[in-house]
């Protein structure tokens, strides 16, 4: 089976304590939100 890693860097302020969940398979899964200040606009504004 291939291995396939990503690396993300993200800058922020958390918006609250991540969440901890144990999943079945016995690997766990960490959620959270960030705040940035950071604006994007398409071509659409």
């Amino acid at each position: 089976m291939n291995a396939l890693r990503n690396k993300v860097q993200l800058i922020g302020h958390l918006g609250q304590d991540p969440e901890i969940i144990n999943l079945d398979s016995g690997k766990m899964l960490a959620k959270f939100s960030i705040a940035t200040n950071e604006v994007y606009r398409d071509a659409n504004g």
